[in-house]
């Protein structure tokens, strides 16, 4: 099996399969069930009524690739409702390295 991407969460989220998404999130930002159940439900409750929210979104990559870890933070929370971000950061900064 191919390791899981954010692109795999925006597929899950584009077929409307939040079970699947929840699966992701668990994987990419090492939560649990019910912390990824919930950052889903922020995801899609903001994605529908904000329409700035998906470029919000899209920073995350760069946040994660090139950002400082408060802005990764300041994303965690705006896009999926995680306010305590540090271990979040921290297993981003693992699974996504800089080089």
């Amino acid at each position: 099996m191919s390791e899981l991407t954010f692109r795999d969460f925006a597929g899950a989220i584009m077929a409307d399969d939040a079970k699947r998404a929840a699966e992701v999130l668990a994987v990419l930002l090492e939560v649990d069930d019910a912390g990824a159940t919930a950052a889903v439900t922020y995801f899609r409750d903001h994605a529908k009524t904000d329409p700035a929210f998906m470029m919000k979104a899209m920073g995350l990559r760069a946040a994660v690739t090139g950002g400082t870890d408060d802005e990764m933070s300041a994303l965690l929370t705006d896009c999926f409702g995680i306010t305590e971000t540090a271990p979040v950061v921290a297993a981003l900064k693992k699974r996504y390295p800089r080089s």
